[in-house]
Formats: C-alpha cells, sequence, structure tokens
C-alpha cells in the first residue's frame, strides 16, 4: 500500500509541476514544510541555479519556534530581500502539493510585502 501511495503523490506533483516552471525574467519560489521548519528558493530552471535561498535553520534569522506562521512569515521577507538585491522581483509561487493557508500564505505574504511579485 505504501507503494502505491507514494505513487499517486508523485503523480499529483508531475501534474502540478507542469505548469509551473521558472525563467531566468521570473524564476520559481520553491517552498517546502516539514513538521518543524520550513524552506524557500528562488530557482531559475532554465539554467539550473538558486538564485536565493532561506530557512527557518538559517543562521541569520534568529527565530526561537520554528514551526509558526510568524516564522514562515520572516523567512518570506529574507527569501524577498535577497531577491531584490538581485534585481529579481517577479515570480511563479510554487507551493508544492501544499494548500495554501498556514505556514504556506505567510510565507507568501513576508515575499509579497517586501517587495516580490507574483
Amino acid at each position: 500500500m505504501k507503494k502505491k501511495i507514494k505513487k499517486i503523490y508523485l503523480q499529483q506533483k508531475k501534474r502540478y509541476l507542469k505548469k509551473i516552471v521558472g525563467t531566468t525574467n521570473k524564476p520559481r519560489l520553491s517552498v517546502f514544510k516539514s513538521h518543524t521548519h520550513i524552506y524557500a528558493q528562488l530557482i531559475d530552471d532554465e539554467q539550473g541555479h538558486t538564485i536565493a535561498f532561506s530557512s527557518t535553520v538559517s543562521k541569520n534569522l534568529k527565530i526561537e519556534s520554528t514551526a509558526t506562521q510568524a516564522a514562515a512569515f520572516l523567512v518570506g521577507e529574507d527569501l524577498a530581500k535577497q531577491a531584490v538585491e538581485k534585481q529579481v522581483t517577479k515570480i511563479v509561487f510554487d507551493r508544492g502539493n501544499y494548500p495554501y493557508h498556514g505556514r504556506i500564505k505567510s510565507l507568501a505574504e513576508g515575499a509579497r510585502q517586501k517587495g516580490l511579485i507574483f
């Protein structure tokens, strides 16, 4: 049963990701969340490079509780600050297979507040 569930998950992910592609002008903001941390990165799919990266594990962010919406908001702000420094303002939001609420929504709002346009 486990293999079948994983196969279904991978099919859903493939179906979702074929619509979302990051370019040099408009990179993809990819989000991954675990139970305790959240990770976000800007990816240029044409060249296969990561432009900017931020997470709750980063040492430059002083976060006490990492599995909260406030922590996700700070990660979004930090990522947006790095992106604006590299002259990237327009992005494509890739929330993975996660619904748009909670920590994912907070991360997106933090990124929007610091200047990223989705």
